[in-house]
């Protein structure tokens, strides 16, 4: 049956007029009406708010005491992409890990080029880690969201921010020098992205700014990572970004920073959006969700 469900979300994301690499005027609302094409579950509750002057979006499951904060920053190559459209996913998470949600709306580029982006999260992160114990926050992050959960955490680190209890990395974009082999190799069977599409990206974030792309804080997988805390890699085998994936869990190893690498075959890039539809999808936030309960409870516990 998943082989079934693999092959309709191939073909269901290639059919889509939704372009990574396109124009963003046309590509936002339409990313937009994807991500919220589906309503909600009805015990999902969403509320409007700021941390550290950014806007937020909190989201909590009806009925549920939550025993920690999810701190989610959305994808979308750092130009599209917003925290409503993230809800979806982040709310998935809340449920399976019975913590609340917050999702950040960053500023995009090529309005906002580097470093706006990062100083957001970074911003509402120091927020929230005022509020809450920091040991109850894991952050996470999807695509270019994963780019900047990672980079959030390296700032954050220099500049003496508490350290989360853990971080999740969906289909993370960690080099945007565009120079790992799955570029090439994936760019058949990746049905969303391609290497121009993150070029096209990471000029704009990178618009009228003197940063190099492989600047260590635009591109972690140069980043001195030693002192991150536990992190989870997730990836697919069909993404033009699995090399970006499998070498920051290698430079993470390197750096001694405590990480699990976790590769499902034959599906897309952030396949976990598409849970409802995809058991590999399901199964990949219900491992997220034990690595996510095991940092956090044990460090309360702690």
């Amino acid at each position: 049956m998943t082989a079934q469900q693999r092959d309709m979300v191939d073909q269901m994301v290639r059919s889509a007029p939704f372009d990574l690499g396109g124009d963003v005027a046309v590509q936002r609302p339409l990313l937009e009406q994807m991500l919220t094409a589906q309503p909600l579950p009805a015990d999902v509750r969403t509320t409007p708010g700021e941390l550290g002057g950014i806007p937020v979006i909190f989201i909590d499951i009806a009925d549920v005491e939550p025993n920690g904060v999810i701190f989610h920053i959305h994808g979308g190559g750092f130009a599209l992409g917003s925290a409503a459209g993230s809800v979806g996913l982040a709310s998935s998470l809340a449920r399976k890990t019975g913590m609340r949600a917050v999702s950040a709306d960053y500023r995009l580029a090529p309005e906002h080029p580097y470093p706006a982006g990062l100083q957001d999260v970074t911003a509402a992160y120091r927020a929230l880690a005022e509020q809450t114990d920091a040991g109850q926050v894991v952050v996470s992050g999807e695509s270019a969201g994963g780019n900047l959960a990672i980079e959030l955490l390296v700032v954050g680190q220099k500049e003496g921010l508490v350290m989360p209890a853990a971080a999740l990395l969906l289909s993370p974009m960690t080099d945007l020098t565009v120079t790992g082999s799955s570029y090439a190799a994936k760019a058949d069977v990746d049905p969303a992205v391609s290497a121009q599409a993150i070029r096209t990206r990471t000029a704009d974030y990178l618009a009228g700014t003197a940063t190099d792309r492989s600047d260590p804080l635009v591109s972690p997988i140069f980043a001195d990572l030693s002192g991150l805390p536990p992190l989870l890699i997730q990836a697919g085998s069909h993404e033009v970004l699995l090399d970006d994936a499998t070498r920051l869990a290698a430079k993470a190893a390197t750096d001694d920073v405590a990480v699990i690498l976790d590769i499902t075959p034959g599906v897309p890039h952030v396949f976990q959006a598409f849970a409802a539809l995809l058991d590999e999808g399901d199964a990949a936030l219900d491992r997220a969700a034990r690595f996510i309960k095991d940092h956090v409870f044990t460090m309360a516990a702690a």
